[in-house]
């Protein structure tokens, strides 16, 4: 079974608390809502403490052309994919010993927040010193499930090539797709909750293992939930992209997502109750919480994610990395299972078991 090997995250440049955030969505949006000061609990509901841009706050005070904003996407994904795929491969808490550029035989870069031709994974090639022949694959527009359907593309590959070992970049820039004009009710959630983040996986196949004990990956599985277009999303538009965000999506949960992971685990002879890692994306509050009524899992079993909402927001598809990581870093017995869980639009989720070895 290939295994997830190392983890690296890069380190954003403006750390923002939600109260200020809350203080400046007040001031553009107190025209637009009759009453702003009962919408903006959701501010405080979420429990979110601060978050991670790309640009300084007051950048977002004013309008910018969805080309600049685009412009600056590109240059920050460069940048903080190098930065992250840099502490991957020499992240000396995981790895034995640092992995060189020219063992990495694909890349896959996932992101949803941006666009890029040439993609982000060839821009970065000429800024690192990758082989020439180093596989590329992007993958756009799966939104928060991206990172975990990353994971799930390079299983496959090193199923396929057990010697390999190849790199999933997670990328999203959140705040670039912030639209100040925008006074529906989807945009003020996403204001409340997304924010910027770069993380890195390596991806190794049986062969190209050590002896440590890693989570390795056992099956994964998509789902897609017919005609649910309207429940994640993004509205392109001449300025840009603006979000789609139903309110149902933790309903969902309950009543969709639970039968599907239970088929899934059954197929392995598994249930809810052999878990013993739970690596959820945290969605929001209130899907962490989805997740603990649906499936009968305490607070203990969703702490990481619920740790990283409170410290970095929704990051979109990067989050469910630095959520892993928490795991990663963790001691965990061999034989446990762990579950890989995360949303995404379409309406969609990925599911990816792991085992400990």
């Amino acid at each position: 079974m290939p295994a997830i090997v190392s983890v690296g995250t890069a380190s954003l440049p403006y750390k923002v608390k939600q109260e200020d955030v809350r203080g400046y969505t007040k001031q553009l949006f107190e025209h637009s809502f009759p009453h702003i000061d009962r919408l903006l609990n959701i501010f405080e509901n979420g429990e979110i403490e601060s978050r991670y841009f790309v640009q300084p706050l007051e950048w977002y005070q004013e309008k910018h052309r969805f080309s600049e904003k685009n412009d600056l996407y590109i240059k920050s994904a460069v940048h903080y994919s190098c930065e992250a795929i840099q502490r991957c491969l020499q992240n000396t808490t995981l790895l034995v010993r640092p992995i060189s550029y020219d063992e990495i035989e694909a890349i896959f870069y996932i992101s949803t927040t941006g666009l890029a031709t040439p993609s982000i994974e060839a821009r970065i090639m000429n800024m690192l010193p990758f082989s020439p022949h180093t596989k590329r694959i992007p993958i756009w527009g799966l939104g928060c499930a991206g990172g975990a359907a990353g994971l799930a593309r390079a299983y496959e590959y090193c199923l396929a090539f057990p010697n390999a070992k190849v790199l999933v970049i997670a990328a999203e820039f959140c705040s670039l797709t912030f639209q100040p004009h925008d006074d529906s009710k989807s945009n003020l959630i996403g204001t409340s909750l997304f924010a910027d983040g770069v993380a890195c996986l390596c991806v190794a196949g049986d062969a190209a293992l050590d002896e440590c004990i890693r989570p390795r990956i056992v099956a994964t599985q998509s789902v897609l939930m017919p005609d649910s277009e309207d429940v994640m999303g993004w509205d392109i538009r001449d300025d840009g992209l603006f979000v789609v965000f139903s309110k149902d999506i933790p309903s969902l949960i309950c009543s969709w997502l639970k039968p599907n992971v239970e088929s899934f685990l059954q197929q392995y002879n598994l249930a809810m109750s052999d878990i013993a890692h739970f690596i959820a994306h945290p969605g929001g509050k209130k899907v962490i919480a989805a997740y603990q009524d649906a499936f009968g899992i305490d607070e203990q079993k969703t702490k990481a994610s619920f740790q990283v909402l409170r410290m970095f927001g929704n990051i979109s598809s990067a989050t469910v990395y630095v959520v892993l990581e928490q795991f990663m870093k963790a001691s965990i017995q061999r034989g446990e299972y762990g579950l890989m869980v995360a949303l995404g639009p379409g309406f969609s989720a990925e599911l990816i078991l792991l085992r400990w070895e």
